[in-house]
């Protein structure tokens, strides 16, 4: 005996389960709440099932409509995967996509990549999920993000590191400040003056412990702290200069702070996608990934597009928080 059902009916069910209301999912499938309400209806006698608890305030998936809803997903994602081809689907898209980060990524660079997307594909929303270089590797581990964006790689198979840019670190100071009217500062130069830096539990320090071997600070730091974007907001209240990736650093039209080429040695990290290997990324995903190249491609200021393969292994591949 067959199943009665179609198309329609599941785009209705996925749109009940993303909006978790009747009356939104019919605004968002462009149809009447009682034509909603009946497709979801035929689903339920299709599948013999219940898939929503139902009260005039709230609508809630049932167990079985939890176990149901993820197959859904996927059916009408392998649907999209082959109208992507033929026809353009981001109007009616409904869906989400999950990112994992690290905060120096996540606090300028990121932005303009979400606010490109939703352009494109307003109805998909976007959670992004700012962490430390080895919970963003957790995250697509576990499968509770659809793919990273960090700086470092991994040593185990399930995991693969597409590089998508070298992005150097350079000396964020004030504009007021001394380091402001040079063109580039050797690291000794930075070290000459107040100085804030992240600490040992950061994947950034790990990297510039082992390519700084031969320059060491003749005094600690003023400040200590575990993010790069902190890092900034200390630089910016006048507690001293920091090295940070230039990806970090606000744009040149920020009032106050500015930032400087850092040379002798010059210093780069490795930024690329991190995803599990041999899981395919949803459509949703796939745009997004697609839109992060787009957006490099426009430019990420500071930063040194490079070839896949072509970048050699650095400390930055090493696990690290």
């Amino acid at each position: 005996m067959g199943i009665n059902f179609d198309l329609n009916d599941l785009q209705a069910f996925r749109a009940v389960v993303e909006l978790g209301s009747f009356r939104k999912a019919a605004e968002a499938v462009n149809i009447s709440q009682p034509a909603l309400s009946r497709r979801i209806d035929k689903l339920e006698d299709a599948l013999g099932v219940r898939l929503f608890d139902r009260t005039t305030r709230s609508v809630t998936l049932t167990t079985i409509g939890r176990v149901f809803a993820p197959s859904a997903e996927q059916l009408l994602d392998d649907l999209d995967v082959a109208l992507l081809g033929i026809r353009d689907v981001s109007s009616s898209r409904l869906g989400h996509v999950t990112i994992a980060c690290v905060p120096s990524v996540a606090y300028y660079f990121l932005p303009n990549v979400i606010a490109s997307y939703r352009r494109r594909f307003p109805r998909i929303r976007v959670k992004l999920l700012d962490a430390s270089a080895n919970e963003v590797l957790g995250a697509v581990i576990s499968g509770e993000a659809d793919f990273g964006v960090s700086f470092i790689g991994s040593q185990e198979p399930e995991v693969e590191f597409k590089v998508l840019l070298q992005d150097r670190f350079v000396a964020a100071c004030r504009r007021d400040h001394a380091l402001a009217r040079k063109k580039r500062v050797t690291w000794s130069e930075l070290y000459e003056h107040e100085y804030v830096s992240v600490d040992k539990t950061s994947g950034n320090r790990l990297l510039l412990d082992q390519a700084l071997s031969a320059v060491a600070p003749q005094t600690p730091s003023v400040c200590e702290t575990r993010h790069v974007t902190t890092m900034l907001g200390l630089v910016e209240a006048g507690l001293g200069v920091a090295a940070v990736p230039s990806m970090a650093m606000p744009g040149r039209d920020h009032p106050i702070l500015t930032s400087v080429p850092l040379v002798d040695p010059v210093v780069k990290r490795r930024l690329g996608i991190v995803r599990r290997r041999g899981r395919s990324l949803t459509p949703a995903a796939q745009e997004f990934y697609r839109t992060i190249m787009e957006v490099k491609r426009g430019g990420a200021e500071g930063s040194d597009a490079i070839r896949d393969d072509t970048a050699p292994k650095s400390a930055s591949s090493r696990k690290s928080r």
